[in-house]
């Protein structure tokens, strides 16, 4: 099965010019939404890992499934405004706008290894963002993962210090 033939391409969505890559629809695929997972299980079921960092919404998904088989603790990283208890914060630019994303104060100890999980890395400012909210925290960032890398946009280089693993790649069209 090509993990890339599950996922759909909408044109000009959410603004003119940009081509979304809509994983619902590997995710209502179940045998390849489990294997998905599973490939992400077995590139990390024998690294130590202590965290998985998930950004919202659909990092979520993989990152859940991850810490779960991975038997570790699950860190969201939400957008502004929608974490509970007391927040650390970094905006970031993407590919048609700008945002901010926060995670708790008490998320991750000092010297906790973590896996960065998120479904696509574009221009690369969520990730960043994120891998600063874990560094702010004392966290020591083991890789960040994707299921969808978009080259032409270059956000690897925004994370060029850290490992960064993903599944497949759409070149631009």
């Amino acid at each position: 099965m090509n993990l890339k033939d599950k996922i759909r391409t909408v044109p000009h969505w959410p603004i003119e010019g940009v081509m979304f890559r809509d994983i619902t629809t590997l995710l209502e695929d179940p045998e390849a939404f489990r294997k998905t997972c599973d490939m992400l299980y077995e590139r990390y079921r024998d690294i130590k890992i202590d965290k998985v960092v998930a950004i919202d919404a659909r990092g979520f998904i993989f990152g859940g499934v991850l810490a779960y088989k991975l038997n570790v603790g699950f860190v969201p990283v939400r957008k502004a405004g929608k974490l509970p208890y007391k927040t650390i914060s970094e905006s970031y630019t993407l590919e048609y706008g700008e945002n901010v994303v926060e995670m708790h104060v008490d998320a991750i100890k000092k010297g906790e290894r973590v896996l960065v999980v998120d479904d696509l890395i574009a221009t690369g400012g969520t990730i960043a963002a994120a891998t600063r909210l874990v560094e702010k925290l004392g966290g020591e960032i083991v890789e960040c993962v994707f299921l969808v890398e978009l080259p032409d946009l270059k956000g690897r280089e925004k994370i060029k210090n850290y490992k960064m693993f993903t599944l497949t790649e759409f070149e631009g069209e």
